[in-house]
């Protein structure tokens, strides 16, 4: 007899009488660097995002040499991480890793994002805190005061939005939503959407195949929707399920040049063929890139699969921007 899931207790956490939870998973944290008194390839520094919402971001940027105020300028990578939509990452160690490569490898200017989480804070709210970065990094660039690393080196032509997970989810409504605003000369080149987080009431082949998967068993799938989407809302609104037709659809066709990252052993790889086929119905310019083996989020365990992951990353920016 199987024993039966607890899915509060799986994901470490305690749902509160007054609807917050409490979190009892400590992820190990990774302080800013913002000076490479050791020689490191990467220096980072936070920044306050929004005093109200109690939102930051950190900034990463490599240390190869790079005169200020030059022609030589480097993309700007927003990046949303994972979260479950339960968990803040982006100041851990493990989301520090990640970035940080990405930062040396592309090269580039990273700006990991530190959105709200739910419930205490149901969607939308972390599509604004996407949002709020962008119009950050805009103000940053065009403000005498404003940052002076993407002032002097960052390049908000080049701009593309990267979410993992539940930040892939994040990432692709602030596109979105970024296509009805004037951001100018801020431009979205690509978005990059890696594993992201999509549901919906029916089972998949791949859900129902993977129903007992160790880190995101069926109860666990559904408890991480019924906490985060909005009050009332089943899994097949358009927060969780994007081929639902929603306010969202008659944007699609204007997002630029996505590249979505699975693997087909990732209980969400019928989402992600169904949210391809959706991009293409849109005739949207999409890269998929699928590898055989790997479950959902392997890169944050596995430190090869992120290395192997940021590659296809680098090589994506370097096919959009035409270099060889």
């Amino acid at each position: 007899m199987s024993s039966v899931i607890d899915p509060y207790d799986h994901l470490c956490i305690f749902l509160n009488p007054d609807g917050t939870l409490t979190r009892f998973l400590t992820l190990p944290k990774k302080k800013a660097n913002p000076i490479a008194t050791n020689g490191e390839p990467v220096v980072s520094k936070d920044h306050t995002l929004d005093v109200e919402k109690k939102t930051h971001v950190r900034i990463y940027m490599p240390t190869i040499k790079l005169p200020p105020n030059d022609d030589t300028r480097i993309p700007i990578i927003i990046f949303y991480p994972f979260s479950n939509w339960f968990f803040s990452m982006w100041d851990t160690e493990t989301n520090d890793r990640i970035t940080s490569e990405l930062a040396c490898q592309v090269p580039a200017i990273v700006v990991s994002v530190d959105y709200r989480l739910a419930p205490e804070n149901r969607l939308p709210a972390q599509y604004h805190d996407g949002v709020d970065a962008i119009l950050w990094v805009r103000e940053q660039a065009l403000n005498p005061n404003g940052e002076q690393w993407i002032k002097d080196y960052g390049d908000i032509s080049r701009c593309y939005l990267y979410g993992h997970g539940s930040g892939g989810n994040v990432a692709f409504f602030a596109a979105l939503e970024a296509t009805r605003m004037a951001l100018e000369p801020l431009k979205i080149v690509g978005n990059i959407m890696n594993q992201p987080l999509f549901g919906g009431i029916l089972r998949t082949d791949s859900q129902l195949q993977n129903s007992t998967d160790p880190l995101h068993p069926l109860c666990v799938q559904d408890l991480v929707w019924e906490l985060s989407l909005p009050i009332g809302e089943n899994r097949d609104h358009w927060y969780c399920n994007p081929i639902v037709e929603g306010p969202h659809t008659s944007d699609i066709s204007k997002l630029g040049k996505c590249l979505v990252i699975g693997f087909c052993e990732d209980f969400l790889f019928d989402r992600h063929q169904e949210f391809i086929t959706l991009l293409m119905r849109h005739e949207v310019q999409i890269e998929a890139l699928f590898h055989d083996s790997g479950f959902h989020a392997i890169d944050l365990a596995d430190p090869e699969w992120a290395n192997a992951i940021v590659e296809s990353v680098k090589d994506f920016i370097a096919e959009a921007e035409n270099k060889p």
